[in-house]
């Protein structure tokens, strides 16, 4: 084989390979997969960030105190024992001793108006609260972990066309070199050459440094190391959004238990206004004649002053507050899922536009500059003009994908995709 059909061979090779990754990701990629750990995947990346998130610890904390709550709710008041000594000392005929009177009394307070039912209902829905807002803090943490992938994946992408640019540049600085010696090309195109194979290679230097920086930002949520690969597949498989007829998040959820929090802060305000009666029996001994009798009693508040009016009108603000952004959220959720769904469904149609329209045509027309550029009917200029203009289409394909997976995220997390990753079951159930 003569060194012109080896320069050939090796052109069309590099230019299959970036097209093979950049389009379909299969041939050479398969056979790489054999030799490499597995890829690390969008799933198993979001099951180690949850497993190591470290706000589980105070959402544990949160909820641990929440149960508690709801025990100490259920508690009735303490009894009250009470001792009293009358006629102890004093002038003329109270001053012996012997005319004291002592009494030993027990005291108990009566909850009425449902006080305890209140209270521990609402401990209730504060415990719903409690574990809705570890499974939103979650959510949040998973939309952060699928952004962070999303962004390693274009990485990895934009370091695949800094490799087939720069492959491109080694065919090329071979070309002009042998055009140089047989004196077809004057010493300063070597000399360009050379210039764009350097600064092909600080492209790829600087692309591989950008990729491994987004895999470390991404191990971070796990607190673990760089040295993964990911799968490149689903990045470059872009389709439409397919979003549920009806769904519930735990967003919603807790807007829901907060109402419920409310409802049942009315309830403890109106059973606060039910007065409470106080029984009092005791035993009274008589100093004078060494008696003893039996003492009974009892006081209720009077409703006179407070009535407990203004903290119930509060209580039932509050749920009417609740209630209004329970449908300010529902309007934005629509409106942020319309948005959504629609930037994905045009990113995907473009993503896909670029590989069947554009990149082909991009590909053939390199290798057709390359052929006349090696038969003498084409500058260098052309040649990196045309690779140039394939590089960008290649570029651009994995921009509108980058953002494609960005609004995924974003759309994941309004409908919630992911709850079933957020961990749910409580203190109390994992005892």
């Amino acid at each position: 084989m003569s060194f012109r059909s080896q320069c050939r061979a090796c052109a069309r090779l590099g230019l299959a390979f970036a097209a093979t990754l950049l389009l379909n990701l299969s041939g050479p990629a398969t056979a790489r997969a054999q030799t490499e750990p597995p890829a690390l995947s969008l799933a198993e990346a979001l099951a180690r960030a949850s497993a190591a998130d470290p706000t589980i610890a105070g959402s544990e904390a949160r909820l641990a105190a929440a149960e508690a709550n709801l025990r100490q709710a259920g508690v009735r008041p303490n009894p009250t024992l009470g001792v009293d000594l009358e006629n102890f000392a004093g002038t003329g005929a109270y001053s012996l001793l012997d005319r004291t009177e002592a009494t030993l009394s027990y005291q108990q307070t009566l909850e009425r108006g449902g006080k305890r039912e209140a209270r521990t209902g609402r401990a209730r829905a504060e415990i719903e609260a409690a574990r809705l807002r570890r499974q939103v803090r979650t959510l949040d943490v998973l939309r952060d972990v699928q952004v962070a992938y999303a962004e390693a994946a274009a990485a990895e992408a934009e370091l695949l066309i800094t490799e087939a640019r720069l492959i491109a540049a080694h065919q090329a600085q071979a070309d002009i070199d042998r055009r140089v010696k047989s004196a077809r090309d004057p010493l300063f195109a070597g000399s360009r050459a050379d210039m764009m194979t350097a600064q092909a290679e600080i492209a790829r230097d600087q692309a591989r440094d950008r990729a491994r920086n987004a895999r470390a930002a991404l191990a971070r949520f796990w607190s673990g190391q760089p040295d993964f690969r990911l799968a490149l597949e689903p990045f470059f498989d872009a389709k439409a959004p397919a979003v549920p007829a009806t769904f519930t998040t735990p967003d919603f959820a807790l807007l829901e238990a907060e109402r419920d929090i409310a409802l049942a802060n009315i309830r403890v305000e109106q059973a606060r206004a039910v007065p409470d009666p106080t029984l009092r029996a005791g035993v009274r001994y008589l100093g004078d004649g060494s008696n003893v009798a039996f003492v009974v009693g009892g006081t209720i508040p009077l409703r006179r002053n407070d009535t407990n009016r203004a903290a119930i009108e509060r209580a039932q603000a509050e749920r009417t507050a609740a209630e209004a952004d329970i449908a300010a959220a529902r309007l934005t959720r629509e409106r942020e899922i319309a948005q959504l769904t629609a930037r994905i469904s045009s990113a995907a149609a473009e993503a896909e536009r670029i590989r069947s329209e554009v990149i082909p045509p991009a590909i053939k027309s390199v290798e057709q500059v390359r052929e006349g550029f090696n038969r003498g009917g084409f500058q260098y200029l052309d040649v990196t003009e045309a690779e140039r203009a394939l590089a960008e289409a290649r570029a651009r394909r994995v921009s509108v994908l980058r953002q494609y997976h960005i609004d995924q995220a974003a759309l994941d997390r309004l409908t919630g995709r992911h709850a079933g990753i957020s961990p749910s079951t409580s203190t109390a159930e994992r005892r």
